[in-house]
């Protein structure tokens, strides 16, 4: 898409210039109104066929010189918004064939279940979405079959039943209370009764404290029953998995005040004759003298039970339950991770060839995903070589499987990935679906990460980041300039950034931005130790380390270090806002989603991280010592919120809050609400104008430079 060069915008330019989308309420804020649409613009999605963008050096012209910030780049908040398309889980029709879920945000963000075909088509009707609430995050809402699909509905979060090939209405499984109150997550069919066994999450009595459990759902005749409980009790479960061989389940639980990956247990229990779980043994987790987490149980096609865990060598291994002697066997002991953290239902790292003993499986290590089979009789195991180096979900047939991948070059994917018959090597490799199919005209565009080690505030520790420079064929900087620099403080905070094409990133460094993702200390993908660093120092250790990086990066003599900037999401948020109050590293800041009391926090958020934050704050001193919103007379430079009004992870009084403490200490601030979106947002409009708006204030406030494209700025408190 073509953009055209605007003028710098100024501080005098009223609010009544902003696209009419916005609506500037009583306190001067802006909220996004989606019954008031801003003037359409054309877009690469609105295009027929865009032509693919030029370059000076494909034409032999040599780069032209501009301040950095200022670059014209193809890669608009149009292309961003239209590949923020989502994946929402993955799974194998009986014909072999996938199911996965999308995310359109040209849908505002409806969840899809598609089939593959030879030409992808629908499951379900335009009217429902496959999204289910349970734990906020949802994850794992579908499960197919044969050609029998249920998932859970967003809107009513209720189960349906749909067939694929059929025509017709989705069949409703579970009663109507009423109101979206009871949430299904995490199913799987039961083969012994002709049931759907699934995670319940009930907040009818309680949103803050739901009752949870694991329970069965009737499959047979139309009536439409009451979910029968199988366990319940304790706080929390997930992964319920039924050999297909004996009546019998396993399934993960955990209590408060631990996450998943803090501490877990491992279950096993036997149906009796009317299907209740009758004789029940804990195979890991138990142990009060060995911590673990143990995680995806997933029984083989010989019936033995395969699970993931942390035990001894504190990294997430795969291990094997021997039943008859009850000893718990490694089937392959790396200084790895094979699994990710539980914020979301239905991960699945790994799985069975076919009715094979072998194990298709990924794992992570500094910073990188290695594939490979392991064969569960002689413990081999082959690694294998395809274009991803960032791996996630699988689901296997009998000599092929399909992975959710990405790469520095490849934006978020399914291939589709077929094995010579020893299953040892790759002779197959395509891609069935992507989140980008477009973006390859953007590749002379494309900024390569650079992995970056660098020290932390601790003498001898260190911590790890991706670093992208600015990159675009028709510029170069200015002689003796260096580049502003955007932080990326990654949410969670349990959780890790990888280094795979992400066109929001490329946005900015195709216009002459440098850019650092941190993977601070208390990120997942390096082990428990890595991982445990940030407890009971949060909002110290990833603050520290963010600005050490900074620090580093001015150092090396890669950026400005008049020109930090500091953004993040959710956990990210709070780690930006910390940052501005308690360091003076950053020249400008932007929060979405982010948490500035922590107090409030803990006594709004959602039951799933009603504990979280005490193990990553501690005392009551801390709470009140680490709550940005404490602290605004410590804030000395501007801030930029962005808010879904939905937002039950993060509620909107967290960002109205700092916004109103900055504005009255006199401070740039700017606040952009959003209806309609929840803890993240969805809508291809809002994150267009979340990531131009951001762009456009650093500029104003820090950026010493003109932004090429035409960007109506929203008024800053303060400063216009």
């Amino acid at each position: 898409m073509a953009t055209r060069l605007a003028t710098i915008f100024s501080p005098a330019r009223s609010p009544a210039s902003a696209p009419a989308h916005l609506l500037h309420r009583a306190l001067p804020r802006f909220r996004h109104r989606r019954a008031c649409p801003s003037p359409p613009r054309m877009s690469s999605s609105s295009a027929a066929s865009p032509a693919p963008p030029s370059t000076a050096a494909a034409g032999g012209d040599k780069p032209a010189a501009a301040p950095y910030g200022s670059w014209r780049s193809p890669i608009t908040a149009d292309v961003v918004s239209g590949a923020e398309r989502r994946l929402g889980g993955i799974a194998l029709a009986g014909d072999g064939r996938l199911l996965w879920i999308e995310g359109r945000p040209e849908e505002k963000g409806r969840m899809v279940i598609v089939k593959e075909e030879d030409r992808p088509v629908d499951v379900i009707p335009q009217e429902f979405a496959a999204r289910t609430l349970a734990q906020e995050y949802g994850g794992g809402a579908f499960a197919v079959d044969k050609s029998v699909v249920v998932f859970s509905n967003y809107k009513d979060q209720r189960l349906y039943k749909q067939t694929i090939g059929i025509a017709g209405p989705p069949v409703p499984l579970t009663p109507d209370y009423g109101a979206p109150d009871v949430s299904y997550a995490d199913g799987v069919f039961d083969p012994h009764f002709g049931r759907y066994v699934t995670v319940v999450e009930d907040r009818r009595k309680s949103s803050l404290n739901p009752t949870t459990m694991i329970a069965a759902i009737n499959l047979s005749g139309g009536d439409v029953c009451e979910p029968k409980e199988l366990i319940g009790g304790n706080d929390f479960y997930a992964f319920p998995r039924i050999d297909q061989n004996k009546r019998r389940m396993a399934w993960i639980e955990w209590s408060h005040p631990n996450m998943p990956w803090d501490k877990s247990e491992l279950w096993v229990g036997h149906f009796s004759e009317s299907g209740d779980l009758a004789k029940r043994v804990c195979v890991a987790g138990g142990n009060p003298l060995v911590v673990e987490s143990p995680t995806e149980p997933k029984w083989s096609p010989k019936g033995e039970l395969f699970f993931v865990t942390d035990r001894g060598s504190e990294f997430w291994n795969i291990y094997k339950w021997v039943e008859q002697t009850n000893e718990i066997v490694p089937m392959y002991a790396l200084d790895a991770e094979f699994t990710r953290p539980l914020w979301v239902f239905g991960i699945s790292s790994y799985d069975f060839l076919g009715n094979s003993n072998h194990i298709i499986f990924s794992y992570r290590q500094q910073g990188r995903s290695y594939l490979g089979v392991l064969d569960c009789d002689s413990h081999s195991v082959s690694l294998l070589d395809i274009p991803f180096s960032d791996l996630s979900n699988v689901v296997a047939g009998d000599d092929y499987f399909y992975i959710e991948g990405a790469s520095a070059s490849i934006p978020l994917s399914i291939a589709k990935v077929t094995l010579n018959e020893s299953k040892i090597k790759v002779i197959n490799f395509s891609i069935v679906w992507s989140s980008s199919p477009d973006v390859l005209q953007y590749k002379p565009f494309f900024s390569k990460p650079e992995t970056v080690e660098f020290p932390t505030s601790i003498p001898g520790q260190k911590a790890y980041a991706y670093f992208y420079p600015p990159s675009n064929p028709n510029f170069q900087g200015l002689p003796d300039e260096k580049p502003p620099l955007l932080v990326k403080t990654h949410g969670g905070p349990t959780a890790e950034t990888r280094a795979v094409l992400d066109l929001s990133v490329q946005y900015w460094t195709s216009r002459g931005w440098a850019y650092v993702d941190v993977n601070y200390g208390g990120s997942t993908g390096y082990g428990r130790e890595y991982r445990e660093r940030l407890l009971e120092k949060w909002g110290i250790v990833d603050v520290d380390d963010c600005c050490s990086c900074a620090r580093f990066l001015v150092e090396s003599g890669k950026v400005d270090g008049q020109r930090l900037c500091i953004t993040g999401r959710s956990a990210g948020g709070y780690t930006t806002l910390a940052a501005l109050a308690f360091r003076d590293t950053f020249k400008a800041g932007a929060s979405l989603y982010g948490i500035g009391d922590l107090t409030l926090l803990r006594v709004e958020t959602h039951k799933f991280e009603s504990h979280y934050i005490d193990n990553l704050v501690g005392n009551e001193k801390a709470y009140y010592e680490r709550s940005p919103i404490n602290f605004v007379d410590q804030f000395t430079c501007p801030v930029i919120l962005f808010q879904g009004l939905e937002d039950k992870v993060v509620p909107p009084d967290q960002a109205q809050k700092i916004y109103k403490a900055l504005k009255e200490k006199g401070l740039p601030v700017a606040l952009v609400e959003y209806e309609g979106e929840q803890h993240g947002f969805r809508k291809a409009e809002n994150i267009k104008f979340t990531l131009e708006q951001q762009m456009v204030f650093f500029a104003r406030l820090i950026g010493k430079f003109e932004v090429a494209d035409e960007i109506t700025p929203i008024k800053i408190e303060n400063f216009d």
